[in-house]
């Protein structure tokens, strides 16, 4: 029974629609699990390999996760009118300023305005093209934080939905908030920015009574 699941894995991995890998990345030889699997003769004491059997499950592991990175970085086609490609071509360039490169500014900006799935948002964020001056008063707000470009850059890897958070209402009223109710500030705020910078965008406070919106709720500070 093992030894056929082994076999239609091998088969799975090194099927066309895994094509991200490359055959190489799962090098496992059938046979011989085949031969571990085998009922030794009367008497004698099976032995097992070990230490085959991790190497087996640590590239498998490896394999996986190669796997899951390739497919976060997949985006759907996106479709826009010529005045909304310059638009989104100008954003793309501000985000360069970072160093950021156009396809990671790319995917960045899908996620902050709703082009694909991101699990912040949940099902409430609708597509829209991100506006310039928009995305330019983020960044800037942001400078005026005390983070330098290194530090933005940092916070926009780990949390660039915040290009697509309303900057009043969400990113100055939560800044607002942070020094009000804790007196976080300056250096502190610069710190907990780049620890989790998805404080910037909570719009909910459950207060223990849960609204199912967990992902952008004080509940979780």
């Amino acid at each position: 029974m093992l030894g056929k699941s082994s076999a239609s894995l091998l088969l799975t991995f090194e099927s066309a629609a895994f094509s991200p890998l490359s055959s190489s990345d799962v090098s496992i030889s059938t046979p011989s699990l085949a031969l571990l699997m085998q009922k030794p003769p009367c008497g004698v004491r099976p032995h097992v390999q070990t230490n085959i059997n991790r190497e087996r499950c640590r590239i498998l592991s490896c394999t996986l996760k190669r796997w899951k990175i390739n497919s976060i970085g997949q985006t759907e086609a996106v479709v826009l009118e010529d005045e909304e490609k310059k638009t989104w071509e100008e954003c793309k360039g501000m985000l360069s300023t970072l160093s950021f490169s156009a396809e990671v500014a790319d995917v960045m900006l899908q996620k902050a305005f709703g082009w694909i799935h991101s699990p912040y948002w949940g099902e409430e964020k609708k597509k829209e093209v991100p506006r310039y001056e928009m995305v330019n008063e983020v960044l800037e707000y942001l400078k005026g934080l005390g983070l330098s470009d290194d530090d933005r850059h940092k916070l926009l890897k780990k949390f660039p939905e915040v290009l697509g958070c309303d900057l009043n209402d969400e990113v100055k009223t939560n800044v607002a908030t942070l020094a009000r109710e804790w007196g976080i500030k300056g250096k502190t705020l610069r710190n907990l920015l780049l620890r989790n910078p998805k404080v910037l965008g909570y719009n909910v406070d459950c207060k223990g009574d849960c609204m199912a919106k967990c992902t952008r709720c004080w509940v979780r500070f």
